[in-house]
């Protein structure tokens, strides 16, 4: 019987590969500055032309991108999973911030049972440390900065869930999330016992997670955007309320017969 003789892979390709699977995985993330190249090769214990190479073909595939003087970045567009003008046709039309919480049940329910099986030491601290970030900006009462630490306190649970797919899904849609998500809090911010009522469902969140309930951790995401849909709802249905009373007030007056 012949083999077929085994090729050995190139060194070049073993570190794009490496690289590839560092973005995926968000170890690198989009707009992230790689580090100096001595210091790359370094830490891969490779030469720097096979590490020069390697950036060479991730720059060519759109990943990677250089700036005179000012070193090699991971391409910031990979953060929009949706092209830019979608983004802002959604984040104008209001009637689909409902579609955009269906979205992020079904995404963000996924992402909380897989956080409480498979997150690290590491990502529970850093789930404790954005948790942390969005109850001091609960407290400083700005819808803009409670909306980017909520936001990323979603997308920490979406990293401790260690699915790339699910992770850049999220990711895809950050910036349309944050702007949906100071829409919401406007609304729900109007009745007082809102904030801490999202601030323990936010925190029975976390407990499932850091306590590996997986099950309890999807019913705890589901909890939450529920109560954030019916605020919603409740809110058109007293604006249709209101829309319809204020025509009946302007209605012409009958005319006699």
């Amino acid at each position: 019987m012949t083999y077929q003789a085994l090729r050995q892979p190139r060194l070049a390709d073993v570190i794009t590969e490496r690289l590839e699977a560092m973005i995926l995985e968000g170890s690198l993330k989009p707009g992230q500055r790689l580090p100096p190249e001595r210091e790359l090769a370094e830490r891969f214990g490779v030469s720097r032309p096979s590490l020069r190479e390697a950036i060479q073909k991730l720059a060519a595939r759109g990943l990677l991108s250089s700036r005179q003087g000012g070193g090699t970045f991971v391409t910031q567009e990979l953060n929009s999973g949706y092209s830019d003008p979608l983004l802002d046709m959604l984040s104008r039309h209001q009637e689909f911030h409902l579609d955009l919480l269906e979205f992020r049940d079904a995404m963000e329910g996924l992402s909380a049972y897989y956080a409480a099986l498979r997150s690290t030491p590491a990502d529970k601290a850093m789930l404790i440390k954005r948790y942390e970030e969005l109850e001091a900006s609960f407290a400083g009462r700005d819808p803009e900065l409670e909306a980017g630490a909520d936001a990323a306190f979603h997308l920490a649970i979406a990293e401790a869930a260690h699915n790339v797919l699910l992770l850049h899904t999220i990711r895809g849609i950050f910036h349309l999330l944050e702007r949906s998500i100071v829409d919401n809090l406007a609304h729900l911010f109007e009745k007082p016992q809102s904030r801490p009522l999202l601030m323990k469902q936010h925190r029975a969140l976390l407990d499932a997670i850091l306590e590996g309930r997986a099950e309890d951790a999807r019913a705890r995401s589901h909890e939450h955007l529920v109560f954030v849909e019916e605020g919603l709802l409740e809110m058109e249905r007293a604006e249709t309320r209101a829309q319809r009373a204020l025509r009946r007030a302007q209605a012409l007056p009958e005319q006699e017969p």
